[in-house]
């Protein structure tokens, strides 16, 4: 049973992640990109990583994708304009994919690369995958796994530093002026002389129409 569910779930997930990128409308790539998400979810459920699988569904469909859906949604895009430029731009893309093909095959075909059964965790039965997950991320890979937090911490730092820079066309703003900025910076109180009141009846009087 749980082979046959396998094959069912691989079988959609595969026609799934060839309609992301065969698909002319994007809003219908995304979708199917979702469907796939969710497809990778059951697999990860049928090998006993419930972990894995409940924040491919909360993080990637739940935030990220949606996040997707409602940009491509919102952009007004000329699509056909672009597909015109696709088939120009084909023999480099192609080239680019075969060089990251052998390089894959590779690292993958490597001694380095081959799984040491030696240390391996024997499956237990009475702790859950993500106790197992967080015992291994604190003890055997705490290292690797600061190191990831460092290299997104330094992502978002330059996320944040491309957009705050100066670019024609764009509104710059100083984080530092805005927190030293002062009353007297942003509001000016200006003195108008009062206007006499027998040349403001006389203008409302010269309003009137004559009967």
């Amino acid at each position: 049973m749980t082979l046959a569910l396998f094959y069912i779930f691989a079988a959609v997930l595969i026609f799934a992640a060839f309609r992301v990128i065969t698909a002319k409308n994007p809003v219908h790539a995304v979708l199917y990109l979702v469907l796939s998400f969710f497809n990778s979810a059951v697999l990860w459920m049928l090998i006993k990583a419930e972990f894995l699988a409940v924040s491919l569904i909360v993080i990637y469909v739940g935030a990220v994708m949606v996040l997707f859906l409602f940009v491509v949604m919102m952009l007004d895009i000329n699509f056909e304009a672009l597909r015109k430029s696709f088939w120009k731009f084909l023999p480099v893309a192609g080239t680019v994919a075969i060089i990251m093909l052998i390089e894959m095959v590779l690292i993958l075909s490597h001694r380095a690369a081959q799984i040491d059964e030696s240390r391996l965790l024997e499956p237990s039965f009475n702790t859950a995958s993500a106790e197992t997950l967080g015992m291994l991320i604190y003890t055997q890979y705490f290292l690797p796994f600061q190191l990831s937090a460092v290299l997104l911490l330094v992502g978002m730092i330059a996320a944040i530093a491309l957009t705050l820079r100066k670019r024609k066309n764009t509104k710059y703003i100083n984080p530092g002026e805005q927190v030293r900025v002062k009353r007297d910076d942003r509001l000016r109180i200006v003195k108008m002389a009062s206007e006499p009141k027998d040349s403001a009846s006389d203008a409302q009087s010269t309003d009137q129409p004559a009967a």
